[in-house]
């Protein structure tokens, strides 16, 4: 019996580098699990139908015609139009990608070149992101900037998302700088370069793979983020999740089928982007 078992799910021996029928199917299964809820969401952008039935009875794309109404101004029910949000988005994001950039950078030179008590320490707190609870996080964040004399607005939608990106960027940056031997500012010094000139002119070119796979992995992180900023947004700054998150308490608009195309493309381009930049060698989740 077990040897028939076997060979039902085995089938011929695969040759070396080769998959046998039972890891190709489970393969199969898993990335039609992983993208089910993608080609869902695709196909209801494409209903004819008033409501969220599934399968759609017919197809249009009037939805598609909303959404961008939607994008120009805003609706009766909605405070902010989803271009607003957009761009508060997009401002968040760039903001949050770039100051993450300018502190990872120098902490992951700091955290391989240099020897100092408590490094082990650093290396869990820089990690520490990962794993605590976005909803705590949230909360305490918030916490924090009620309790300040001044009033922030999108600043603290860009200090928290720095504080979620900033892990993947230290990372990335991190394993650059493990691929780079100490002898190269050596080099650079013997030939004249003063210290600095030497990390600035050598070590960050160097790094420019683990640099942008960092930077691209914080634009998205921060694009995408809604648990924390649900948090600290207000009605005047709001990010497309948030947006869209709007919607669907107040009602179930299928026109968010739409943005969520959009965002989904958005995210698949730069994904796209970072493989044909960096490489998969270059990027550290």
């Amino acid at each position: 019996m077990s040897n028939l078992l076997k060979s039902l799910f085995r089938g011929a021996a695969p040759l070396p580098g080769e998959t046998g029928r039972f890891a190709m199917g489970l393969s199969g299964v898993i990335l039609l699990l992983a993208v089910l809820p993608i080609l869902t969401m695709i196909v209801m952008s494409f209903s004819g139908a008033s409501n969220l039935d599934f399968p759609p009875a017919s197809y249009s794309l009037q939805w598609y015609q909303a959404a961008w109404n939607t994008f120009v101004s805003p609706d009766a029910s909605d405070v902010l139009s989803l271009g607003q949000a957009f761009t508060t988005s997009l401002l968040v994001a760039t903001l949050s990608m770039l100051f993450a950039t300018l502190i990872a950078v120098p902490a992951a030179y700091a955290l391989v070149r240099c020897e100092f008590r408590g490094k082990a320490a650093a290396l869990q707190l820089m990690s520490l992101p990962l794993v605590f609870p976005m909803v705590v996080l949230g909360l305490a964040l918030l916490l924090i900037f009620d309790s300040l004399p001044f009033q922030l607005n999108t600043s603290r939608l860009v200090i928290a998302h720095v504080i979620l990106a900033l892990p993947f960027v230290v990372r990335n940056c991190t394993a650059a700088m493990l691929s780079i031997g100490s002898e190269v500012e050596e080099a650079a010094k013997m030939l004249g370069a003063s210290p600095l000139r030497a990390i600035v002119d050598v070590v960050v070119p160097l790094m420019r793979s683990g640099i942008l796979a960092g930077m691209l992995l914080a634009f998205i992180i921060s694009f995408n983020e809604f648990t924390v900023t649900y948090f600290l947004y207000n009605i005047d700054v709001m990010t497309v999740p948030i947006w869209m998150y709007s919607r669907t308490v107040s009602s179930l608009d299928p026109t968010v089928f739409s943005f969520a195309v959009l965002i989904v493309l958005i995210d698949f381009a730069l994904i796209w982007a970072l493989e044909k930049l960096v490489g998969e060698g270059g990027v550290s989740f």
